[in-house]
């Protein structure tokens, strides 16, 4: 059984210690992971009431802790020997010093982690975190309007079974503290003024620019919905025969892929309004994100299992959304199937490369455009290229599909077919004066 650490603690119960560990992590330099139903010596405690603990511990930390923890944690359950506990994962939070809340600002409320126990912070450390703490986090920027709606952001927590009342914007915290829409608020609303780009390369290099999307102006959740379709269509299985096997496998491992780009898109920095850019070469997918590593981080803490978001609060409903599973968890899965040495790290931005390759027995195979290998599942990846242009443009004729596509005019008006046939597309109105719409 695992042991404690500096970054692992365990209880046997949940009592009035919680606080006082849940600060200490978010004091850490990489957060940190406490157990609820495992004793000293790594062994678990049956619990029968799992879900009320959660509860419990979800509100004592939501209303106990400050600053605001919200976004900065993640309470699951985890089968260890056939039992389940409970496992809390903390992120380091950026507002360093955190405390609790009743203790106030003092060694009494703020704790931090030195090897496996905690202990009560000096004056002076807490006096020099304060004096570092970032005040510019999107919570406390105004947002450039302040007529915003959030119609769509409403329908995709209602899909996850969720209802935001009438006090949604307090409990996402999209207000600044003097009571106006804050920047987090602009780029979940239902209008804004900030999209992601996605440009798509004939070659290896930037000369031959095939394809130039910009997928925004709305909720940005909206918008990580359109780029994710995208990268999945452009992200096509190919196949290599050999004499002894058959070799199917996407230009990218999706999970990964899926991974990296929502990071891009959930880690920017949008208080320089430099949004993520995505780029597909004939060799390679290149996704872009702007900020750099965040103030403390080391590049031993990024590539660490145990984030630091730099955006708390979209994090947060990027979780209750369902685009990010687990906190920590996105890392983990990229480094499972790819090496550290596909990110590219400077001063200001951080850049994730796919090659289009995979490994067998006898060496590596590239995947490069249409050279070597059969493609299969292409014409899928067709109808679902074509199927995302409709949903953005339902008036469309079939010569700017062709030439947004790449495709010949037959092919589109054979694609089409196929769609309507299917039940995928229907069209209203005259071929002259009508428009598409798709069948979900």
């Amino acid at each position: 059984m695992f042991q404690e650490s500096n970054r692992l603690e365990f209880k046997a119960t949940l009592n009035d210690k919680l606080e006082k560990e849940i600060v200490a992590f978010l004091n850490a330099h990489e957060g940190g992971t406490l157990y609820i139903g495992i004793d000293d010596d790594g062994h678990p405690i049956k619990n029968q009431d799992i879900d009320s603990t959660q509860l419990k511990i979800a509100d004592r930390i939501k209303n106990n802790i400050l600053p605001s923890a919200l976004g900065l944690f993640d309470i699951i359950t985890e089968d260890i020997e056939g039992v389940a506990v409970i496992k809390i994962i903390i992120c380091s939070g950026l507002e360093k010093p955190y405390y609790i809340k009743s203790k106030g600002m003092s060694p009494g409320g703020c704790y931090m982690r030195l090897g496996t126990s905690t202990q009560p912070m000096p004056t002076s450390l807490i006096d020099e975190l304060y004096a570092k703490r970032i005040h510019t986090t999107l919570r406390n920027i105004t947002s450039p309007r302040q007529d915003l709606t959030f119609a769509q952001l409403k329908i995709y927590y209602q899909e996850r079974g969720l209802e935001l009342n009438k006090q949604f914007a307090n409990s996402l915290e999209l207000y600044t503290p003097d009571g106006k829409y804050n920047y987090i608020a602009y780029l979940l609303a239902d209008e804004n003024g900030v999209s992601i780009k996605v440009a798509k390369y004939a070659g290896k290099d930037k000369v031959d620019l095939k394809e130039n999307e910009e997928y925004g102006y709305c909720s940005l959740i909206k918008a990580t919905n359109y780029v994710l379709e995208k990268m999945k269509i452009e992200n096509i299985t190919k196949v290599k025969v050999t004499s002894t096997k058959r070799i199917e496998k996407n230009l990218v491992e999706p999970v990964p892929m899926r991974e990296a780009l929502i990071n891009a898109i959930v880690h920017n920095d949008f208080s320089q309004e430099i949004p993520p850019v995505f780029e597909i070469f004939n060799d390679r997918m290149e996704f872009t994100s702007y900020g750099g590593l965040i103030q403390g981080q080391s590049q031993e803490d990024f590539f660490s299992c145990s984030s630091m978001p730099r955006n708390r609060e979209l994090m947060r409903v990027f979780k209750d959304v369902g685009l990010v599973e687990q906190l920590g968890s996105g890392m983990s899965r990229i480094l499972n199937a790819y090496d550290k040495t596909i990110f590219k790290i400077s001063e200001h931005f951080i850049k994730v490369i796919f090659p289009f390759s995979l490994t067998e027995e006898t060496g590596n195979i590239s995947y490069n455009g249409d050279e070597i290998g059969d493609e299969i599942g292409d014409e899928i990846g067709d109808e679902r290229k074509i199927l995302l242009i409709l949903e953005k443009k339902p008036n469309i004729t079939a010569k700017k599909l062709s030439e947004k596509t790449g495709f010949s005019t037959r092919k589109v008006s054979r694609i089409i077919k196929n769609l309507r046939e299917s039940g995928k597309i229907i069209r209203i109105g005259s071929d002259r004066k009508g428009y598409w719409t798709i069948n979900k």
